[in-house]
């Protein structure tokens, strides 16, 4: 644990260095949205059978906005984890994770255009496992690992909503342990995983990517972030096309009490789905929705 905790504390001091500014300066905006959820159930007695569960989940959203004359810069950084517990082994399962910073900046080209680059990082704090099976874990942090940097045009008609469009890009796939890049199915052929096999740890891609966020309260006291993203690699297979769409409600009943709903959605061709008997199968779609009552907690700077 002690990489992840090393580097969300250097990207936590970034942010909070990002947000010193001089007295009167309105070149940067700033929103910070926490909330930490929780769901229960418990049974005594009851007759069509049940399982006690207790489930929490924390999310932190940084927001970053620079702009001034014609330049701009904006960026993001999404952080989430949550676990599951319960009275059958393993007790302790981990149910949702997230490391998600996001930079973008450029200048003005024309009307609502502008020339831009962006990088994005994603990754997660834990190992993952294929429950009820947690004693060989499928993921861990840097395993994968995804790094895109991309150059192209912004376009953002209005304050709260944009979509980047790159037409050359690369894309790097990083999974840092051999255990998974030498990963076998059960006819004993050689799969890796998220696309690197064997006594590789990385896969590049070049190719072409649209990024779109819209980030907006949609009513009063609810708030809609959907960010979608797409890649095609033009050396191989580019009509399948990489897919992530997110999407994060939050809902707010009073200051410090709110409903969240987070989905995430994601289609890589380069992932093969594994079941729960351990059979290998192709690239499937995949989905992860959260919803949870908790406390949060929201703090805006212009």
């Amino acid at each position: 644990m002690r990489k992840p905790i090393l580097f969300i504390s250097v990207f936590l001091c970034t942010c909070q260095l990002m947000a010193f500014r001089p007295d009167g300066d309105t070149s940067w905006k700033s929103k910070y949205e926490a909330s930490l959820g929780f769901s229960q159930t418990s049974f005594t007695n009851w007759s069509a059978g049940g399982e006690n569960a207790l489930a929490l989940n924390g999310m932190l959203n940084v927001y970053k906005m620079y702009a001034k004359d014609k330049v701009f810069w904006t960026n993001y950084l999404g952080l989430a984890y949550g676990v599951n517990f319960q009275q059958t082994d393993p007790k302790m399962r981990k149910i949702n994770d997230k490391i998600n910073f996001l930079t973008k900046g450029g200048f003005h080209a024309w009307k609502n255009w502008d020339y831009a680059g962006l990088f994005e990082f994603r990754s997660q704090f834990d190992k993952g496992f294929n429950y009820p099976n947690d004693s060989v874990y499928i993921s861990k942090f840097m395993a994968p690992g995804y790094l895109q940097l991309s150059l192209g045009l912004n376009y953002k008609p209005v304050e709260y909503f944009a979509v980047f469009i790159s037409p050359i890009g690369a894309r790097l796939t990083v999974v840092n342990d051999p255990a998974l890049t030498n990963t076998k199915d059960e006819k004993g052929n050689l799969i890796g995983a998220f696309g690197v096999i064997g006594n590789n740890t990385t896969l590049w891609q070049v190719g072409g990517s649209i990024n779109a966020v819209f980030k907006k309260d949609i009513m009063k006291n609810v708030n809609l972030m959907s960010k979608l993203d797409l890649f095609s690699d033009y050396l191989h297979n580019p009509q399948n096309i990489i897919v992530g769409w997110e999407n994060n409600l939050l809902m707010k009943v009073n200051k410090y009490v709110s409903l969240t709903f987070t989905s995430m959605l994601i289609y890589d061709d380069n992932v093969n789905y594994t079941d729960k008997e351990g059979n290998t199968h192709g690239p499937r779609t995949q989905f992860r929705e959260t919803f949870a009552l908790g406390f949060s907690y929201s703090l805006e700077h212009k």
